[in-house]
């Protein structure tokens, strides 16, 4: 149960990252200064937070607001917030 805006989002905003990756990649085996390999791959994190950002509102908006209009759902809905937020702290 996807909203179909924020799935687009994050097909394109994935996209976007294996193409960063891709470069990322291209620079190591060129062997490219350290400095230069760590921007992208910071650059890459930050887009990896971006897309995460766009998935948890997609749950939130979707799954999750479901659950918690279904009393026997709304236990299991805050375990996956507790969690998404535990992992997200790693």
């Amino acid at each position: 149960m996807l909203n179909q805006k924020l799935k687009n989002r994050a097909v394109h905003r994935a996209k976007i990252i294996a193409g960063q990756l891709d470069g990322l990649i291209n620079a190591i085996e060129r062997e490219d200064y350290c400095t230069t390999l760590l921007e992208q791959s910071f650059s890459i994190q930050k887009s990896l937070k971006s897309l995460d950002a766009f998935l948890l509102e997609n749950h939130l908006r979707t799954h999750v607001a479901n659950k918690m209009t279904n009393k026997s759902d709304e236990e299991k809905a805050i375990n996956e917030l507790i969690k998404v937020y535990t992992l997200s702290n790693k």
